[in-house]
């Protein structure tokens, strides 16, 4: 028997995944903690040349600890590994002389063993091996097991912790914004229930219960569990990885406030009679526009810094918002102006986007918004600056979820500055949690109801661009001609024959002749 035969593929991908730090967030009852028996019932039984160790787990009472040492003995005797019975001892907590803890053992023929400790994660201290912390959001004090387990990891032990939501407040989901922010070296899951179903989970309670499964029982199943959970917000909390109370401003005003500077925001309308005009005027016109208000802006970046760029796309009921972003020697970002464009024409947006790229020193990447009409606009800039540089974005709620966390926390380290506009941080008060994701919901932001917090999609996407990595290109341009018959000047990416242009390989490009070679 192997684990990849019983277990669902989001339990094999956390069983899979050997980062030394690893946190998830789930659903009730989805198997997690089951398939993390396995994997701690294979490490216990290998050998330390194999890779073997010891393995601690920290539930948040008895009961889940003796379901957790019963369930790796049942993985040891299913995988055929030499383990002990279940063992049981008690000990005084320490410095707590009225409280006990149930420790429950196996010790495996490898020398190593398993031990699930009922409380206190503060009682991992002096062990080795992996450790365990389940549900974190209800341990008395995670931030203690936490500094414990970490020790283990000094001698190459590695740390789980798995848990449902128990509120926006609490440290687990703390721990879990730090990591997805990047402020800790966590790999994260996530697990919903809706997620959990659609790789295998109510089929495999109907076949363990020995009932039909069919998509209308599996749907009416989900319904009941979030109808009992006594609310919504509970049912949310429970089931779909949304913490309680999590709605509200993602970004508090206070904040966003913080982080501003003095600096322009260029605003651009295009009227019926700008609209009308034929394209050649309208180029002309927007020409000018640029001369006189871009121009000037662009002439007094910083040449010897890096800039990125983010943009959101909009053509009537959207504004398209253009965001340049420097990044300074200490990797702060600076965002020197924005660019808001409403009701312009395609081809206006690509010379103002051209324009704008064209100009940034030490152009180093940009990410576009590609939804819709969207798309246009974001290939075209491919053409204009390469593919490599270049993303056509798709949001979608994993994207929201990967790059969210680290713009919110660019805004809490002070590690970011935004031009002081109100309109902007309308935009930017409008991102909230929706069922777990951050992003703009639905509404209508600004002063009149016009925009759709368009700045503060371009400004992460901006964010976004500055933390790619992205491709470096080096250029050498071609030797001069030398004079024919000198014998200098030849070149082995050159082919002789005849004149004409060459691309030699990394090289940039160059021109040869004949009579060069």
């Amino acid at each position: 028997m192997t684990p990849s035969g019983v277990l669902l593929p989001y339990q094999r991908r956390w069983l899979e995944d050997g980062s030394e730090w690893k946190i998830a967030e789930k659903s009730r009852r989805t198997g997690l903690t089951w398939a993390e028996a396995a994997g701690a019932a294979l490490a216990a039984a290998a050998s330390k040349r194999a890779g073997g160790c010891n393995h601690s787990y920290v539930g948040s009472g008895k009961d889940m600890a003796r379901e957790f040492i019963d369930a790796a003995a049942d993985f040891a005797r299913a995988f055929g590994h030499a383990a002990s019975e279940v063992g049981e001892s008690v000990f005084v907590d320490e410095g707590r002389e009225d409280r006990e803890i149930t420790v429950f053992r196996i010790e495996f023929a490898s020398g190593h063993h398993i031990q699930a400790l009922s409380s206190r994660p503060s009682n991992l201290r002096g062990r080795k091996g992996n450790v365990t912390l389940d549900e974190a959001a209800f341990q008395p004090d995670l931030a203690e097991g936490v500094k414990a387990a970490s020790a283990l990891t000094m001698w190459g032990g590695k740390v789980r912790i798995i848990s449902t939501h128990n509120g926006d407040d609490n440290p687990f989901n703390e721990l879990l914004a730090d990591a997805r922010a990047g402020r800790k070296d966590y790999s994260v899951h996530r697990v919903t229930l809706d997620e959990a179903c659609a790789e295998g989970l109510y089929k495999r309670i109907c076949e363990t219960r020995g009932i039909d499964w069919s998509p209308e029982a599996e749907d009416g199943w989900k319904r009941g569990l979030r109808r009992n959970a006594g609310s919504a917000e509970a049912a949310a909390e429970e089931y779909d990885c949304v913490p309680a109370r999590g709605g509200g401003a993602y970004l508090p005003r206070a904040l966003i406030e913080s982080c501003m500077r003095d600096a322009p925001v260029l605003r651009f309308e295009g009227s019926a009679r700008f609209n009308a005009l034929p394209e050649r005027f309208r180029e002309a016109e927007m020409r000018e526009w640029i001369e006189r208000e871009l121009d000037p802006l662009l002439a007094l970046l910083d040449r010897k810094r890096q800039h990125v760029l983010g943009e959101d796309f909009g053509r009537t009921a959207d504004l398209t918002v253009l965001a340049p972003m420097e990044i300074g020697e200490r990797l702060r970002r600076r965002v020197p102006f924005l660019a808001e464009l409403r009701n312009v024409p395609f081809r206006q947006q690509e010379q103002v986007l051209r324009r704008l790229g064209d100009g940034l020193p030490r152009f180093r990447a940009a990410k576009l918004d590609a939804r819709g009409n969207g798309q246009y606009l974001a290939e075209r800039a491919q053409d204009f600056w390469g593919r490599g540089r270049v993303e056509a974005v798709m949001t979608s709620q994993a994207w929201y979820l990967e790059q969210m966390p680290p713009f919110k926390a660019a805004f809490e380290d002070g590690l970011v500055e935004i031009p002081r506009d109100d309109e902007v941080a309308s935009d930017l008060r409008a991102l909230q949690v929706v069922k777990g994701i951050p992003r703009v919901p639905e509404v209508r932001t600004g002063a009149e109801g016009d925009r759709h917090g368009d700045a503060a999609i371009a400004l992460c996407m901006a964010h976004a661009a500055s933390r790619a990595e992205v491709p470096e290109y080096a250029y050498r341009p071609a030797p001069r001609r030398a004079a024919p018959g000198s014998g200098h000047g030849r070149d082995p990416f050159m082919f002789p024959g005849r004149s004409g242009d060459y691309h030699g390989p990394g090289r940039g490009y160059g021109r040869w002749d004949r009579g060069a070679l």
